[in-house]
């Protein structure tokens, strides 16, 4: 017996809500094998191919290339020959032969099903989706279908708006605001051949939507720690020559940040926890995650258990992961399962920033440049090599005790590496 089956954009990645297909790989007709892969997706944690959860014939795409689908929508379908049982899908099979799809939930009014991005976008914008042909398979309504209509709404508006505007002879005061709120938004568009319009792609408008979320969600608050990283920088310049020729690959200063971080989240797991409304998870890992620059795109790659590791490990494992992600290869397992974040700003020239928390993480850390300044040490000036650990936390989460132990407990940490005590390997 032949069924059709559903294939869903999947999770990749625990804030992960939404995907763009790239680039599909099948064709409708196409066989394909179970694990093969069908698309290519990108988000903005990573770039990954989505496999085939069944071995049959494509039967339809129901999402375009550089379409946005949210978790959980159907991008295709399959047939499959076998008999009804429970799928890899998210379908099961009543018993009447009927395809009950938890995907979708029942309109109470009409029977008719939708996702649960569509939805939502509709309630968002008062929109009435009986009144829309949908152009999915069967007259299915799609995410795209929505985002059409309000499109045709904003465009009306404004064009409403300006007739208005036109009509009114001696303008009002909220006349004249339109006409400047009008104008303000004429200003943001390119209006001269010098301009130069930047499309706006999936990634960065997924990596905007992220951080939106994250700033209207979470209460930030943000600390700051001055360390002394003197002996730290006398024992990487000792040591980083022979550690590049034994290891292939450098030994950079991060490598003994993200060390010195994982050690202090032992000691305050507070800060390596999450919120979930009704509580809060303290996480037993110890996953760092650590951001990576490439191509104008910022991905965060995951160091796991990076408390069991050495600095060599750790130093290895930023090697690895940064390569791969400026190659574009990371893969889902490599941005998955992340608790806590250090970003290494420091690479940049700053020496004082705010981050915003990798939602859902509590708190984000902020490794600053090393640059010498003089401080004074015994009643004497000395110049000595300083940075700034910069924290933003999760305030529902996080108080300022808590946190300013754990800088506190990490300027030791730091403070006390030297040639003598610490060893890389």
């Amino acid at each position: 017996m032949v069924t059709v089956e559903n294939i869903t954009m999947p999770q990749l990645g625990e804030s992960v809500t939404e995907g763009t297909i790239s680039k599909w790989l099948v064709s409708p007709g196409d066989k394909v094998e179970k694990y093969e892969p069908i698309a290519e997706i990108m988000t903005d944690k990573v770039n990954a191919e989505i496999p085939s959860s069944f071995t049959g014939t494509i039967r339809q795409l129901l999402a375009e290339e550089d379409q946005t689908l949210a978790i959980g929508e159907v991008i295709c379908t399959i047939e499959v020959k076998n008999q009804f049982t429970q799928t890899e899908s998210s379908q099961q099979v009543l018993s009447n032969g009927i395809v009950n799809d938890p995907i979708k939930v029942t309109n109470n009014n009409q029977g008719t099903r939708y996702s649960p991005a569509v939805l939502k976008l509709s309630q968002q914008h008062g929109i009435d989706l009986s009144s829309i042909d949908g152009s999915g398979a069967s007259g299915r309504i799609t995410r795209k279908d929505i985002l059409n209509v309000i499109e045709i709404n904003n465009n009306t508006s404004e064009m409403n708006t300006n007739k208005r505007q036109k009509i009114s002879s001696t303008p009002s005061e909220t006349s004249l605001k339109q006409i400047v709120t009008q104008k303000t938004s004429e200003d943001l568009t390119s209006d001269s051949t010098n301009d130069i319009e930047i499309p706006i792609t999936p990634i960065r408008k997924t990596i905007a939507s992220n951080m939106v979320r994250s700033k209207q969600e979470i209460p930030h608050a943000w600390m700051m720690a001055e360390v002394d990283a003197t002996n730290l920088v006398q024992l990487r310049e000792k040591e980083k020559q022979k550690f590049k020729e034994q290891e292939s690959y450098p030994l950079t200063y991060f490598a003994f940040f993200v060390k010195a971080v994982s050690q202090a989240l032992k000691e305050f797991p507070q800060l390596n926890s999450t919120w979930a409304g009704n509580q809060i998870i303290q996480k037993r890992d110890i996953n760092i995650s650590i951001a990576v620059a490439a191509d104008n795109v910022l991905y965060v790659p995951v160091i796991k258990n990076a408390d069991e590791k050495t600095i060599k490990g750790i130093a290895r494992e930023i090697h690895h992961l940064a390569n791969k992600a400026k190659a574009g290869k990371l893969e889902a397992n490599d941005i998955q399962g992340g608790t806590f974040t250090v970003n290494n700003t420091g690479t940049f020239g700053s020496i004082q920033s705010m981050g915003i928390i990798n939602y859902p993480q509590a708190a984000i850390l902020q490794v600053e440049s090393i640059v010498k300044r003089p401080v004074i040490i015994d009643g004497m000036i000395a110049v000595r090599d300083m940075v700034n650990l910069c924290l933003s936390l999760d305030h529902r989460i996080l108080d300022g005790l808590i946190c300013g132990q754990f800088l506190e407990r990490l300027k030791v940490i730091i403070e006390n590496i030297s040639i003598d005590r610490t060893n890389i390997y």
